[in-house]
């Protein structure tokens, strides 16, 4: 069966499993071909984050298991429309590796959608996308996003801005991913 393309998701150990997961199906269900990449192909732990009565941040569980279907090391911006910053845990190590952030500002200078939610943002930050730009995320990310020249906004559960899609957190699906097809029509 044809596509309407692929989209790279990227997570991994620690990733958020209902983001990651809700991602995958969504972009299937529209007809993309999603492609998880991680910093190598195995099988991902990912983690599960609620908000619970009483914490003062969220709590974690484990998740759900997920292939990696090829290493980050191994995508290429040219064979995506888009990619997909998962959020969790997994973005504060993701950040450091220098492959992606390369291949996140490839998705930028070729003028491809960037889609990233909750504390894949912190992998923008690092790639020096947010300067000059409207970004939503997880409420412990913004100190982050203002320090590297963003403007965080709190009141809207997903923002674009330009070809940067950004949500909040898993409760912001319903807007975040009206914006992401709004985007790939």
């Amino acid at each position: 069966m044809a596509t309407k393309g692929k989209i790279l998701i990227v997570t991994g150990d620690g990733g958020e499993s209902y983001e990651t997961l809700y991602a995958k199906h969504r972009f299937e269900e529209a007809g993309y071909q999603s492609v998880v990449a991680a910093p190598s192909r195995k099988l991902l732990n990912l983690v599960i984050h609620d908000f619970e009565p009483g914490w003062d941040t969220y709590t974690e569980r484990k998740g759900y298991y997920l292939e990696a279907d090829i290493s980050i090391a191994d995508a290429n911006a040219g064979d995506f429309v888009a990619i997909m910053i998962i959020g969790g845990r997994a973005p504060e190590y993701l950040r450091n590796d220098s492959g992606l952030i390369a291949l996140v500002q490839t998705f930028d200078k070729q003028g491809k959608y960037i889609f990233a939610i909750c504390h894949g943002i912190q992998v923008l930050v690092t790639a020096q996308l947010v300067r000059d730009k409207h970004i939503t995320c997880y409420e412990h990310v913004r100190f982050e996003v203002e320090s590297c020249g963003g403007t965080f906004v709190g009141k809207d559960q997903a923002v674009q801005d330009g070809r940067i899609v950004t949500g909040q957190t898993w409760q912001s699906h319903p807007e975040f991913y009206r914006l992401v097809f709004t985007c790939l029509k």
